[in-house]
């Protein structure tokens, strides 16, 4: 789910302030906004349209290998939103498939390879988004942060952990509010021409 995401990636950017504190703040914005960044497409084409496992990975190799040799601020901040964003596309291979009710296992999707040009299948080492392990996962992110962080980011620690625990307590009721809100009442009153962007998970009923 996207708070874990946005975990991990504060977490990329307290790895790197603990060795370099003058770089901390913008490594911790940089690695949260590369950890929410993929996500963004939550509507369009979710999972395809910003993931990129391969080649966020490969430019974050770069990046770093860059801001290693020329170390300023916006090296180190790209490097930290690409190494990010990088995890977050890897990351979702490891939970759920993108089917509505993931906790059944029926999909065999779960991030787009471009360099490949095909789906990746979902391992479900985190059974899916919102899952009880899910957030077992954003707490363990979260203890560190906290530990390390002060003022703003803190509370967007503290923020991200709250949403993670609300978001676990109704996950399993979503396809059922889904299927009455977009199957029943937004889907039969769209033009068709609208109706080709509602994501597929949302008609399977």
């Amino acid at each position: 789910m996207l708070p874990t995401h946005a975990l991990s990636g504060m977490v990329l950017g307290v790895t790197v302030s603990a060795v370099a504190p003058e770089f901390g703040p913008v490594a911790v914005a940089a690695g949260l906004l590369g950890g929410v960044f993929p996500d963004i497409d939550m509507y369009a084409g979710h999972r395809k349209t910003l993931h990129f496992p391969v080649y966020y990975s490969l430019s974050a190799v770069v990046a770093v290998a860059l801001a290693g040799l020329f170390t300023a601020v916006p090296t180190v901040a790209a490097a930290l939103f690409l190494l990010a964003a990088a995890v977050h596309s890897v990351a979702d291979a490891f939970g759920g498939g993108l089917e509505l009710r993931p906790w059944e296992g029926t999909s065999d999707r779960a991030v787009y390879d471009h360099y490949r040009r095909r789906w990746i299948a979902p391992r479900r080492w985190i059974g899916y988004d919102g899952s009880p392990g899910d957030l077992l996962l954003a707490g363990v992110l979260a203890v560190p942060l906290v530990l390390a962080l002060d003022g703003t980011f803190e509370w967007v620690v503290v923020a991200s952990v709250a949403v993670a625990g609300a978001y676990t307590a109704v996950r399993r009721h979503l396809p059922e509010m889904a299927d009455v809100l977009i199957g029943d009442l937004l889907v039969p009153v769209l033009p068709e021409g609208l109706c080709t962007h509602v994501p597929d998970r949302y008609l399977e009923g």
